[in-house]
Formats: C-alpha cells, sequence, structure tokens
C-alpha cells in the first residue's frame, strides 16, 4: 500500500501486543463502576482500532467471541454485544483502507457513525426483548468513544513507530 505523504513507516505490530490490549479493554468494560448509559465501551474503540489497522487479524469472529464474554458478563440478553461488536467490526473492515488516508481527526469523524450504529444495534436488542429505554443520555457513549480516537491511536501505535534514524547512507 502506498502511504499518503507525511506518514512515517512503521514497524509491524506484535501480535502478543493486540491480544494484551484487548484483553485489558475487556477487564475495564467488566469494571464494577455502576455502569451508567454514557460510560464509553473501551472494547469497542479498541475492536474498531484493530479491525482498521489489522484487519487480517482482528476480525468479526473476535469480536463476536468478545462480545459473548461481555454478554456473559453483564447478565445481558445472550448476543446482544456480540451482534453489535460484529457489525462494528464488518463496517470497520469495510471503511479501513479509505480510513487510513485521513488525518487522525478526521478518522474520529469517519467512525463515529460506526460506533452510533453499534450502540443503536445494543438499544434496539435490549429494547425489542422487553427492556426498559435508558434515555437519550445513552448517545452520549459514541461520541465520548469517537473523542477517545486520537488518544487510542497515539498510544497503540507507540509501540509501532520507527526512532529517527541518523544513518544517511540508509534510505528508509
Amino acid at each position: 500500500m502506498i502511504m499518503p505523504r507525511g506518514q512515517p513507516l512503521l514497524l509491524p505490530v506484535n501480535p502478543v501486543f493486540i491480544a494484551a490490549s484487548l484483553a485489558v479493554g475487556l477487564a475495564l468494560n467488566m469494571l464494577p463502576l455502576g455502569r451508567v448509559v454514557w460510560t464509553p465501551d473501551l472494547l469497542m474503540l479498541l475492536l474498531v482500532f484493530w479491525s482498521v489497522h489489522q484487519p487480517l487479524r482482528i476480525g468479526m469472529g473476535t469480536a463476536f467471541a468478545l462480545g459473548l464474554c461481555m454478554d456473559v458478563q453483564q447478565s445481558a440478553l445472550l448476543g446482544q454485544h456480540a451482534l453489535s461488536y460484529a457489525v462494528l467490526a464488518f463496517g470497520a473492515i469495510a471503511i479501513h483502507r479509505r480510513l487510513l488516508w485521513f488525518s487522525v481527526p478526521s478518522q474520529a469523524l469517519q467512525v463515529l457513525p460506526l460506533f452510533l450504529i453499534a450502540h443503536s444495534i445494543e438499544l434496539l436488542v435490549r429494547v425489542a426483548s422487553g427492556g426498559i429505554f435508558p434515555g437519550l443520555w445513552v448517545f452520549v457513549a459514541p461520541v465520548l468513544e469517537a473523542l477517545l480516537w486520537p488518544l487510542a491511536s497515539w498510544v497503540l501505535l507507540a509501540p509501532q513507530r520507527r526512532p529517527p534514524d541518523r544513518d544517511q547512507n540508509r534510505p528508509l
């Protein structure tokens, strides 16, 4: 793939780092913080990030499995998070080539609809199964997730950035 101008070359990502970041995201989502409806879903943010940057390693199967873990942990309707995470991963993989050409703040605007769709799917499944409507505060979470996108990009791409090379005879 041809890199956009001004972007540095990145080292290959370590698969252990991907798995560790997803495990940390799952653990943070499982913390008993008195889950309020506007709390951002950090696992959702990580799934979109890795589906965009590593679509061959993190896909719909991983998203579905992590969604089932969230369903079991939250005692939610089995498949509620799994469905929304799988749709989210599909959407992220569908736009990943186009998304990488934008700057990081522009990427945050591009992934905002993905987060809105995923939260809407969770809400529709919850309401269709007899749950109560939690209010419009549920749509604050996708906005917070989009605002966290630049921070997540900076933190998760940090291990892949090359240090400045001082050798003048080496082209890369």
